[in-house]
């Protein structure tokens, strides 16, 4: 019954801007960390931007969480919404603690292994980016937004190799050497991994939309 008033209900629509505009933060967050790590142009200004960005995100988090509180009929679950966009939200926090690691530590250049996994980054986001407007129409839309779920996973489980990889790699490198190096480079693979896991994330809190509202 409470599903068939919703139906019946004129929705708040402006959710799908909000996610939409995160989503396009989000995705330019990920695209300055993949040129920092593969040294494009400036580190200190993409560092800058990514702080930025984060900031921005948050904003618009601040501004879906009041939305929710202040609207009568939301398009989906209110829980759900948060959810959502706090996972949205938690994909930039974990690039931003990554840039915090880069300049605590003060690395200048990247290992193969990590400019990969910004590469996986950027596709992570890419999809996730692909999957918000898609929201909109579920009905129409949950066979592709089931099938970016998957690619989402499928990105996750190479990031997964890509970061153990790395770490082998680089106690080969520098593991009886220099073990300060080691241990920085896997803290920055550890919390590049992370990124990769809240776009997981992401793609999860999707899953359960569709399933819930299909």
């Amino acid at each position: 019954m409470l599903g068939l008033f919703r139906k019946l209900m004129p929705r708040e629509d402006r959710f799908f801007d909000l996610f939409e505009r995160h989503s396009k933060v989000v995705m330019a967050a990920a695209e300055e960390l993949r040129a920092l790590l593969a040294g494009e142009g400036d580190l200190e200004a993409h560092c800058d931007r990514i702080v930025a960005l984060e900031n921005e995100a948050d904003d618009i988090t601040r501004e879906v969480l009041l939305a929710v509180r202040k609207s009568f009929i939301t398009p989906f679950d209110r829980g759900d919404i948060k959810d959502l966009i706090q996972s949205m939200d938690d994909a930039v926090d974990m690039m931003q603690k990554t840039v915090k690691t880069i300049r605590l530590f003060e690395q200048k250049s990247f290992e193969p292994g990590m400019k990969e996994m910004g590469v996986t980054i950027v596709e992570a986001a890419r999809l996730c980016a692909e999957a918000i407007p898609l929201l909109d129409r579920l009905g129409p839309n949950h066979t592709r937004l089931t099938a970016i779920a998957e690619e989402v996973m499928r990105v996750e489980g190479r990031s997964d190799d890509l970061h153990d990889q790395g770490l082998k790699d680089l106690f080969r490198k520098h593991g009886h050497s220099n073990p300060m190096a080691y241990m920085i480079g896997s803290e920055i693979y550890s919390e590049l991994e992370k990124v990769v896991d809240r776009f997981e994330d992401v793609a999860n809190e999707i899953s359960g939309i569709v399933i819930e509202n299909v």
